[in-house]
């Protein structure tokens, strides 16, 4: 497949990115990710959403939704139904594949292709294009996480986003890879996972505080591009909403009206350049 053309002022929008970011997170596009485990135990009075019906998350403000294929060559049984309702809400839909090591990289890449491939063919959209996602685990080798890269570059022409954990692992892996490794890494953008700004530190690494921070330690992208501000705890098989909240950076506990945690995440750009971004990173839907 040929990777998505952009329309020129698209791919302009793409290309000022950071030239004309936004000053407030505020002004950011929202973007919620889900899982099997979603929807998640109510919470509070809201309103609810399902794998069948997410109108609620985008009256609440998300401007697309990220659904996990699958990890470890597993299939997620509900990505399916989650990025059809979201296509019908108006969302941008997109995919997340979670890297394991106990399995080839190669065939997870593969399978996480075949399901995006399926998924696109299985309905008429409404969307442009259906954003692919690389979720590599704390615990990934480098070999395994360029293999997985230009594997699905390699099928589909697509470069996927990179969803970095906070880890002492990956940060000392990647921040010691050699300079054409890095410029290979780069050309995935990078999707940040930051909780908290004084957690997740050590010795080596103390709390980075900030996403700018995190960015810094890990030593291979200029910036981050997408920032995952809120996830969930649990405890005693209860999930508990754990979201950033510090300095300017103050998200509140749930989203929007919505009645139970959610995964959350902004895009470090416009509405337009959220759009464009979309495209570039995704398969083709029309």
């Amino acid at each position: 497949m040929k990777p998505p053309a952009l329309l020129p002022s698209m791919l302009l929008a793409a290309l000022c990115l950071h030239a004309s970011l936004p000053r407030g997170l505020g002004a950011m596009p929202e973007i919620i990710n889900v899982s099997a485990y979603d929807p998640k135990e109510r919470q509070r009075s809201g309103v609810a959403y399902s794998e069948n019906d997410v109108s609620a998350l985008r009256a609440s403000g998300a401007s697309g939704l990220i659904a996990r294929a699958g990890k470890g060559g597993n299939l997620d049984e509900k990505c399916g139904d989650f990025l059809a309702s979201a296509d019908r809400a108006g969302l941008l839909p997109g995919v997340y594949y979670r890297l394991q090591t106990h399995v080839d990289a190669v065939k997870q890449a593969d399978q996480f292709i075949s399901r995006a491939q399926t998924l696109a063919r299985s309905r008429s959209w409404n969307a442009p294009a259906l954003l692919l996602c690389a979720d590599f685990d704390a615990k990934s080798r480098l070999s395994d996480i360029l293999s997985f890269m230009e594997r699905i570059e390699s099928r589909t022409g697509v470069v996927p986003v990179a969803y970095l954990e906070n880890s002492t692992h990956l940060k000392q892996l990647l921040g010691n890879a050699d300079a054409a490794t890095k410029a290979k890494l780069r050309r995935m953008p990078y999707w940040v996972a930051l909780y908290s700004h004084d957690k997740g530190g050590t010795a080596e690494f103390p709390p980075p505080g900030s996403p700018g921070g995190l960015v810094s330690q890990y030593n291979v992208w200029p910036d981050w591009t997408m920032w995952q501000y809120g996830g969930v705890d649990w405890e005693r098989g209860r999930s508990h909403p754990k979201v950033y909240s510090h300095g300017a950076h103050r998200f509140p506990l749930y989203f929007g009206n919505i009645d139970r945690p959610l995964e959350r995440n902004v895009f470090n750009g416009s509405p337009a350049a959220l759009q464009a971004f979309w495209q570039r990173h995704g398969l083709r839907l029309k």
